[in-house]
């Protein structure tokens, strides 16, 4: 067995750790270091992180989140039908426009409902 074969995994994976790794010691390195208060406070979702457990706050930013990861994994469905167009012909071409259109009304739907304003 001729170990010069693995050569090009070794190079892959080694160029892969660099990809990976020096992006983030060159920022480490080079990057300036001025911490202050605000920056080391913990933040989340435009409210603060540890107040009382029984707090009123705005749902719309949920809201927003599970309308985006519907709407993202939907708009997943049409790369696997992107690559096999030519082989889904007419039929499956027309299946993907009623897709889309279902998309569409619901999109419709919730922006006429406000579920996307954000004030």
């Amino acid at each position: 067995m001729n170990l010069g074969q693995y050569l090009p995994v070794l190079l892959f994976i080694l160029v892969g750790i660099a990809v990976g790794i020096a992006p983030q010691l060159l920022g480490y390195l080079l990057g300036p270091n001025r911490p202050d208060a605000a920056k080391n406070s913990p933040y989340e979702c435009g409210f603060e992180a540890f107040e009382n457990a029984r707090m009123k706050f705005d749902v719309r930013y949920y809201l927003v989140a599970i309308l985006f990861i519907l709407f993202d994994l939907e708009i997943a469905f049409l790369f696997p039908w992107a690559v096999a167009l030519k082989d889904v012909g007419v039929v499956g071409f027309w299946a993907v426009v009623m897709f889309l259109a279902i998309l569409v009304v619901g999109f419709v739907y919730e922006w006429k409902k406000g579920a996307l304003d954000w004030e």
